[in-house]
């Protein structure tokens, strides 16, 4: 029989705390803290970015006001949050590497290359709220997976899952900085964890290799430079300032992750649902450009490219085939798929697929 909340006195809480973090690894996380609701200072960065404009058109980072960095705001009565990590990693990163390497090929952000994790960290975290709720009949919670207004790396920093990198992706010591992350909003005043120490050190790799130089500074991002951004988020055209800067890259852009010091102990992920779909870690960009649009929405059907839309996914391959292009100028291929399109693509992808043509 599940006991109220209100009953559960300091040595039940720290039990349940065990209990929650054995469960999570149960459920397959590979890591689970807990965090208190203060993230005053992680406001006031986050406010400043804001204030300089480097979201770009990522608008919903702004409209919601304090309630990204107030968790109790969002939810009423929050007074915990717990975070989860989940590696994704499906192949090792020599792999990566070298398909960066050749130019022909397609290069898609590791953590898209198969199913959506947001349904499957959503799926856990309510089978884990589901376990709380057979302790503490009172428990309420929300579950949050890149879903709603919520600083989850800040967040887990608080909860002891790892520390944000220079690169302002969440790095852990154990695994380097492949997974995904995903919370908990509670009511219960569990206890917490020691938050995670910074162990970046004087380190810039993640800063020195970045193709567009979108790092203003240390853990300060310009987002509207980013390749991620440039075409993920981004709805327009890509600026032709970043175009030859974005190589093979067709959906998101790893290399700051690849050249991190910490991800040589990554390992690879256990997650079925997270292994390459469609060869997407091997494909030309000619295949990819040659698909129909039923074709794209049948093919990435469970997958997160799928959101970017036919437009964007076009875009994007003409910009990777333009810059393979001045690799091997004479790629009757390519040529080929690329005019095969120019009467029929909508204003936005023949701007892309002329330029692609025209680049030297």
């Amino acid at each position: 029989m599940p006991t109220s909340s209100n009953t559960l006195d300091t040595t039940q809480l720290q039990k349940l705390t065990q209990d929650i973090k054995y469960w999570g690894a149960e459920l397959g996380f590979q890591d689970v803290g807990i965090s208190d609701t203060d993230l005053s200072s992680a406001e006031i960065v986050l406010n400043n970015w804001l204030d300089k404009n480097y979201h770009g058109d990522m608008d919903w980072m702004a409209k919601h006001g304090t309630k990204r960095s107030r968790p109790a705001e969002l939810v009423p009565g929050t007074l915990r949050v717990i975070s989860v990590r989940l590696d994704y990693l499906p192949e090792a990163m020599e792999v990566c590497t070298a398909l960066l390497e050749q130019p022909s090929k397609a290069y898609i952000s590791r953590y898209a290359l198969g199913r959506d994790y947001h349904k499957l960290m959503r799926k856990r975290l309510q089978q884990l709220a589901d376990k709380i709720l057979s302790i503490t009949d009172t428990f309420s919670f929300r579950v949050f997976v890149d879903s709603a207004p919520v600083l989850e790396k800040a967040i887990a920093e608080k909860a002891g899952v790892g520390w944000i990198g220079k690169h302002t992706n969440l790095l852990q010591k154990q695994i380097g900085s492949w997974f995904f992350l995903g919370e908990l909003y509670i009511n219960l005043p569990l206890p917490i964890d020691t938050p995670a120490e910074n162990h970046c050190g004087t380190c810039t790799s993640c800063l020195d290799i970045c193709p567009t130089n979108a790092f203003i500074a240390p853990y300060k991002l310009d987002a509207r430079k980013c390749i991620s951004y440039l075409t993920i988020e981004n709805k327009g055209a890509i600026p032709v300032e970043f175009r030859a800067q974005i190589g093979n890259r067709i959906y998101g852009c790893d290399d700051c992750q690849l050249v991190c010091p910490w991800n040589r102990f990554a390992t690879q992920s256990k997650v079925g649902d997270f292994n390459p779909r469609h060869n997407l870690n091997d494909v030309e960009l000619v295949k990819l450009f040659n698909w129909s649009e039923q074709e794209f929405l049948n093919n990435l059907e469970g997958s997160a490219i799928r959101r970017i839309g036919y437009d964007a996914w076009l875009r994007n391959i003409a910009v990777a085939l333009g810059n393979a292009l001045t690799q091997t100028p004479n790629n009757l291929d390519i040529k080929s798929a690329l005019t095969s399109r120019l009467d029929n693509a909508s204003d936005l992808v023949r701007e892309h697929i002329e330029w692609a043509l025209t680049n030297k």
